[in-house]
């Protein structure tokens, strides 16, 4: 009996529980930006030295030769009229971002790309650059090894790239200099921005949030902004208002999209995705060119000389024959996928396909294509 019980009552468990298992629950700060508390972009413009013969040419990247002549002046090098063309240098562009509360003295990431014609940036170092914010002011400087993750093989008669040998990082290359001015601590109210907007989304945050602070604090404005009111929070500062949040779990709710891009044949489609009822078929032409020229030479010791005879093969068939596909009304995603695989079609013949859905007007779901 009580087994029994038992039975009943974790039967009863599973079938309240499980439902919200089933749902992805994510944290509150993987959803929204707060405001203020974000990053800036910095950028630079400088040399990279050390490079094994596969820098910049300079008569092709003349900017090349401006820097590097900057540079030894700045050092006290005089090359004013000096004709020099060393291939161990490259001119690269410096990216990185300043992260949010960042102090003077801290160290950060950063981007290094080549901007002329150098083939590789293996091995080589990044001279001291300064970086510069949006408004022109330098907030960091950036100098150290650059680690490249892509490699060239090159010959007389054949080059192998493998990754981008043109591009590399250097883990904390950068060294803050200036902090940038923001006075957390001074505010009263705090936006939450959502990074992708939705209604239902937003009153969740404002109910989870309210409900984690035990009053009503936070106020959806509309489907992207939720307002925090920190002097009703009850708590010392903002810091710590957003602290006690930022870990509140939430089931977000987002619009039904299918993601292509046509580049790589990828195709990306969310749970929501629903088909209204079509039939769709796939099949097409195969055209197929060769050319196959044919040498002929005239007999030994006879008059007359060697010539290329064209000889060109053409074909043109049909692909075989795939039957007509229904997708019913109301078609899940797990259904869709499996009557596009059951037509044995290639992923990009798949976003013809959904193209040729959505133009009927039978896809329910936002169609984006990259």
């Amino acid at each position: 009996m009580i087994y029994r019980i038992l039975g009943k009552i974790l039967l009863t468990l599973c079938v309240v529980v499980s439902p919200q298992w089933l749902e992805a629950s994510v944290r509150l700060k993987d959803l929204v930006e707060f405001d203020g508390v974000r990053g800036n972009d910095l950028l630079g413009y400088g040399l990279v030295v050390g490079l094994d013969g596969t820098g910049d040419g300079m008569r092709n990247s003349p900017f090349t030769e401006d820097i590097m002549s900057n540079i030894l002046e700045r050092l006290g090098v005089n090359v004013t009229g000096e004709q020099f063309r060393p291939r161990n240098v490259a001119a690269v562009v410096v990216t990185a971002t300043l992260p949010p509360f960042a102090r003077s003295g801290a160290r950060i990431d950063v981007t290094v790309s080549a901007i002329g014609d150098a083939t590789s940036l293996l091995g080589g170092t990044l001279v001291m650059t300064p970086l510069n914010g949006a408004d022109g002011t330098i907030y960091a400087v950036a100098q150290g090894t650059v680690i490249s993750g892509g490699v060239a093989v090159q010959g007389q008669a054949a080059r192998e790239v493998r990754g981008v040998p043109t591009a590399g990082s250097i883990p904390l290359g950068a060294r803050v200099e200036r902090e940038v001015d923001f006075e957390l601590a001074s505010l009263s109210r705090i936006r939450l921005a959502l990074r992708v907007p939705d209604f239902t989304t937003a009153a969740l945050i404002e109910e989870e949030v309210n409900r984690e602070l035990g009053r009503p604090v936070a106020t959806m404005v509309d489907s992207g902004t939720v307002v925090l009111d920190v002097a009703q929070a009850g708590l010392r500062s903002p810091a710590h208002a957003l602290a006690r949040i930022e870990n509140v779990t939430i089931t977000p709710h987002a619009r039904a999209r299918v993601v292509v891009d046509q580049r790589s044949g990828t195709i990306v489609m969310g749970k929501d995705v629903r088909i209204s009822r079509v039939a769709v078929a796939q099949g097409g032409l195969t055209l197929r060119v060769e050319e196959a020229p044919l040498v002929v030479q005239p007999n030994p010791f006879a008059e007359g000389e060697t010539i290329v005879v064209p000889r060109t093969v053409a074909e043109i068939g049909d692909r075989a024959q795939t039957a007509l596909a229904e997708l019913q009304e109301g078609t899940s995603l797990s259904e869709i996928v499996a009557g596009l695989n059951a037509l044995g079609v290639a992923p990009r013949d798949m976003i013809d396909i959904l193209n040729s859905i959505n133009a009927a007007g039978a896809l329910h779901a936002e169609l984006i294509v990259q």
